[in-house]
């Protein structure tokens, strides 16, 4: 069975929703970029909500000078929509996938293949932790707060104790940390 990994980026107080200017994607981070790259070398499949979707296709196929090979990487990348409304997702490589997410994503997770990674997509993220589905969390660290946003974990959600598998400092001030579920 393959992994299902959910990759966030988070402030120091564990908001993933972004209400201020925490985080450029295009910001000059090698060992963040390095870090992305190796994870997307790793999976074969995106999986997105519909609004993620939305804002990673009106933005990253637009960057016509996108150092970070992210656009170029993107591009490439087998990427998955969950939407009960979207029928065309205008993006190449992209497939929606319509009806019950959990159903849809387990399906995914039975198939051949690499990792699956899902990121932002907060709904879509609560829905699949409180299914069990997720193999892996991994999370970038900014040292920042924010006062407020949605967390990474549904209100009220306990789960068994996480198990670090790597965690390191990375560009002088992001915390990536890995962890098992």
């Amino acid at each position: 069975m393959r992994t299902l990994a959910i990759t966030q980026n988070s402030t120091a107080d564990g908001a993933i929703e972004m209400l201020g200017d925490w985080f450029d994607p295009q910001a000059d981070n090698a060992e963040q970029l390095a870090e992305l790259h190796r994870q997307t070398a790793a999976s074969d499949a995106l999986v997105l909500g519909r609004r993620t979707f939305e804002d990673f296709r009106a933005f990253w196929p637009a960057q016509t000078d996108d150092r970070t090979g992210i656009t170029a990487s993107l591009n490439r990348q087998r990427k998955y929509v969950v939407s009960a409304t979207m029928t065309e997702p205008g993006w190449e490589n992209s497939t929606v996938l319509a009806g019950d997410p959990v159903a849809r994503v387990a399906a995914l997770k039975e198939q051949p293949g690499r990792d699956i990674v899902v990121t932002g997509s907060i709904r879509l993220c609560h829905a699949l932790i409180g299914a069990g589905l997720v193999d892996e969390y991994r999370l970038f660290v900014y040292p920042t707060v924010q006062g407020g946003g949605r967390r990474l974990f549904p209100e009220g959600y306990v789960a068994a104790r996480l198990r670090l598998v790597e965690s390191r400092v990375l560009d002088g001030s992001v915390v990536y940390s890995r962890y098992a579920a």
